[in-house]
């Protein structure tokens, strides 16, 4: 990519530039620095190198791949597939965001018949319940949360998952990676 002489090149651009199979070409066919820029000509060439950099990957940067909605209405839950739940207590997840969304966090949307089950944490979660009642017990009590209300787990927490009748929430982990905590 050529640009002109009087255009501004930071040693991070180029390096970046480099790292993207990029070859900056001052106007002459040399590279490097140097003097400054008209600002609406240093924008241009910002403008030209992102461009060129997000074309070579797919249009979206390292490890992401641009915004994923998931309709709740598509979602199939599976039986929970850890062991927990007493036999008649029916828990069933689907995770809809995981690391391989490229996703430093996990989400997911989780069931609970009337019952109650231990859990360990290793990683930070939030509820955010939907339907019904869910409750958390923790040594130093029980919190309730109702449609609309948003329920903070620390990560190291002991507690218990529990509805008197039914819950239906969402889940949010960190890391994505939290089976591997």
């Amino acid at each position: 990519m050529s640009f002109p002489d009087n255009a501004i090149v930071t040693a991070a651009a180029a390096e970046l530039a480099a790292d993207h199979g990029v070859a900056l070409l001052r106007g002459n066919g040399t590279t490097g620095a140097s003097a400054p820029a008209a600002s609406g000509q240093l924008a241009d060439q910002v403008r030209a190198i992102v461009t060129a950099l997000l074309a070579g990957q797919g249009g979206a940067p390292p490890g992401r791949r641009g915004v994923k909605a998931v309709a709740q209405r598509d979602v199939t839950l599976e039986k929970f597939g850890y062991p927990g739940p007493p036999p008649g207590m029916d828990v069933r997840t689907a995770d809809v965001v995981t690391g391989a969304d490229g996703a430093p966090m996990a989400a997911g949307y989780m069931t609970l018949t009337a019952g109650s089950f231990p859990w360990t944490l290793n990683y930070d979660e939030v509820q955010i319940v939907l339907e019904g009642e869910l409750h958390i017990g923790t040594p130093d009590g029980v919190r309730v949360g109702r449609p609309g209300d948003v329920l903070y787990v620390p990560k190291g927490s002991t507690i218990t998952f529990s509805t008197p009748t039914w819950a239906k929430f969402v889940y949010v982990t960190y890391p994505a990676d939290w089976e591997s905590q």
